[in-house]
């Protein structure tokens, strides 16, 4: 098949540093091409694919202004317009800009959503593009608009070589991800406390919470809580696979949270707040558990081994590889390429 896949502009593809939707979407791509499909990379310049790579932009835009973002955005589009006919699909990774394009360009388009649909600034825009074929990353992101027409559930996947796993019982608690409120440094902080174990702290500080960060997360490290920042896959591996649990005491409602999968690729079990997808990731009892409360997550953390971390490999290795992310969109796009010749015959 001919694709388009249609990146965000914020960072490169793949991402030097943060960015788990530009992961994905450099997963998805090196898969297909792996597998022979004829792709192109709608990216910010400097992205890498085997494929080819149409560069929409000259730089970055994680530091530019608004108006900047918006007007990338719409070159994005408007670019995508041009050249759609020469493609069998366009797979956009970039929420609502192709929204205008479906009806006109005479080539299917459908859309992942990496982010909650619940925000409110985007309610009316979702009304009044009800009709756009989506794709969901979990089945918990569609609740509060169970209406939109959602296309397939595709749950993020890694590459299956990308970590090893340890089985040795670990030696401290780990948080990993952008440090902000609610992804719940300082609840994880408190249930690392209370169970007794060293806590480290791995990730982004964004400079909309260096406030949080300063005031809230940096005067509780030291006494077993240590930061020791941003890191790469070969760090993450290590630091993962040589942890008891990942703590997720996450208070929104994630569409996914790839780090959960990460840490059961290193066979790691995860401690979860009960939001958005962690039923839906973690099976409580067997790779893991999801709670309600710091106390639950203080009490899961003794019955950690319990879990098997050999199990927490092999439930990933069953649910979230790029392999099996890539074979259900596959499935998508030919049913939708389909739907289309046969909608064009008629």
């Amino acid at each position: 098949m001919k694709i388009a896949l249609v990146a965000p502009l914020f960072v490169t593809v793949p991402p030097k540093k943060y960015g788990g939707t530009e992961r994905v979407v450099s997963w998805i791509n090196d898969e297909l091409v792996g597998r022979g499909h004829d792709v192109t990379l709608f990216a910010a310049a400097g992205s890498q694919t085997a494929g080819k790579l149409f560069k929409v932009w000259p730089s970055e835009l994680a530091s530019q202004s608004t108006r900047l973002t918006q007007s990338a955005y719409i070159l994005e589009s408007e670019l995508v317009r041009e050249h759609a006919g020469e493609f069998d699909i366009i797979h956009s990774h970039v929420e609502h800009w192709l929204f205008p394009l479906v009806n006109g360009v005479g080539r299917p388009i459908v859309s992942t959503c990496h982010n909650p649909v619940d925000m409110p600034e985007m309610a009316q825009i979702y009304r009044k593009f009800r009709h756009v074929p989506l794709v969901s990353i979990s089945y918990a992101q569609r609740a509060a608009f169970p209406w939109l027409n959602w296309q397939a559930n595709v749950y993020h996947g890694l590459p299956f070589d990308l970590y090893r796993p340890g089985f040795q019982k670990g030696k401290y608690l780990v948080f990993l991800g952008r440090v902000s409120k609610e992804k719940g440094v300082v609840e994880a902080i408190e249930i690392a406390r209370a169970s007794s174990l060293e806590l480290k702290i791995a990730g982004n500080v964004q400079p909309s919470a260096q406030e949080y960060f300063e005031s809230c997360v940096k005067p509780l490290l030291g006494a077993g809580v240590e930061f020791v920042g941003e890191l790469g896959d070969r760090d993450k591996n290590e630091l993962l696979a040589n942890a008891q649990a990942l703590l997720f005491p996450i208070s929104i409602n994630e569409s996914f949270g790839l780090v959960m999968i990460e840490a059961l690729a290193c066979g790691t079990p995860v401690i979860a707040f009960d939001r958005g997808s962690a039923k839906e990731v973690i099976d409580h009892g067997v790779t893991g558990f999801v709670c309600r409360s710091v106390q639950e997550a203080v009490a899961s953390v003794a019955d950690i081994d319990t879990i098997s971390r050999r199990t927490c490999r092999q439930r990933f290795e069953e649910r979230f590889t790029t392999t099996k992310m890539v074979d259900d969109y596959l499935c998508l796009f030919q049913r939708m390429s389909d739907v289309k010749s046969h909608h064009s015959v008629a």
